[in-house]
């Protein structure tokens, strides 16, 4: 069947920022007959060069997926406030608390400029849209162009930008949401409602949430999507750059549920519920990314000492699925009902 990526399996593998998609998890999927999104975000303009050589000398197609700034500082009495209740948690794993907001654009231009001079077959977009100039600039690069959306008037948005594709993330989804908007209250939504709804824009669609076995693919297949795609399934398999700690996690009886937490980075992502989240959830303000900076620190170490409740255990709805062993392995299982 044919699909917006050319592959064999329908099967798309979710771009996890922050070391969970290595080039080797790429690879995998790739050749496995999946597709693959590298993600850009939290590197530098020059590791995301060099992993994309990495898999071109590889013969591999696949995808870049860009952060988009996000316009929400955050309240520097709030920050303050936030820091000091957080001061015992980085007290505990000997790590030092900025004492200001740090923000950032991600090197957006810088990674925007990569991308139109060394294109990539496909470029994404999640937590917002680009300009209507660099949408322009990547397609002049011969780039296919998607974004993220969680609702359907960022769905029209998208298409009025002239993109090429929606990634339609439901709630159950793992990890940050992509919504345009990082203080609105997210609406408990469905990957195939948000399938149909989105379907009206005539653009193809990749779902993406919830996704725990090859019935969740077909069901959003026959929902109207062009491809599936996941991420927590992959998020323990043997070429994730997840930590062992997070490896660990995602199959320890003691975590039972996920939730939607601001507390983290300062916009709404969803994880295993664990004492972080419930020591402050309350009282954690939003402002992305002065918030992800100011837990960065502290989250690492927490990975590092094998310290699971301080640290950010991205999962989705459908984590007690997530199998170990090679990835290729997951993409056949997922697409073996088609």
């Amino acid at each position: 069947m044919a699909n917006l990526f050319g592959t064999d399996l329908p099967i798309v593998a979710a771009p996890m920022a922050g070391g969970a998609t290595t080039t080797a998890l790429v690879e995998a999927v790739t050749r496995a007959g999946g597709f693959a999104f590298l993600p850009a975000g939290y590197k530098s303009p020059d590791d995301v060069r060099k992993q994309m050589a990495e898999l071109g000398a590889a013969g591999l197609v696949f995808g870049v997926n860009l952060f988009v700034p996000d316009d929400d500082p955050v309240d520097p009495d709030a920050f303050a406030a936030y820091a000091e209740e957080l001061r015992p948690e980085a007290e505990a794993l000997g790590v030092v608390l900025p004492a200001e907001p740090v923000t950032d654009d991600d090197h957006w231009s810088e990674k925007v400029d990569l991308l139109v001079s060394e294109p990539a077959a496909y470029v994404s977009f999640t937590f917002g849209l680009p300009s209507a100039r660099e949408v322009a600039a990547l397609r002049r690069a011969g780039s296919t162009l998607l974004a993220t959306v969680t609702t359907v008037e960022e769905a029209y948005a998208a298409k009025e930008l002239g993109l090429d594709g929606l990634v339609a993330q439901g709630t159950d989804a793992g990890g940050h949401s992509g919504t345009h908007d990082p203080r609105r209250k997210l609406v408990p939504t469905d990957t195939g409602e948000l399938v149909r709804a989105v379907a009206e824009t005539g653009l193809p669609i990749v779902a993406a949430g919830g996704v725990q076995d090859s019935v969740t693919v077909t069901s959003l297949l026959h929902a109207g999507a062009d491809t599936v795609a996941v991420g927590t399934m992959l998020l323990r398999t043997e070429e994730s750059g997840a930590s062992s700690t997070h490896k660990a996690a995602l199959a320890d009886p003691r975590f039972t549920s996920t939730t939607i937490t601001h507390a983290f980075t300062g916009r709404p992502a969803r994880g295993l519920l664990n004492g972080f989240i419930e020591r402050h959830e309350e009282t954690a303000p939003y402002g992305y990314p002065a918030i992800h900076h100011l837990t960065r620190a502290l989250r690492a170490e927490a990975a590092s000492a094998g310290d699971p409740e301080r640290l950010h255990l991205w999962a989705g709805t459908g984590y007690r699925s997530a199998p170990t062993g090679p990835a290729a392995d997951v993409v056949r299982h997922l697409g073996s009902l088609l």
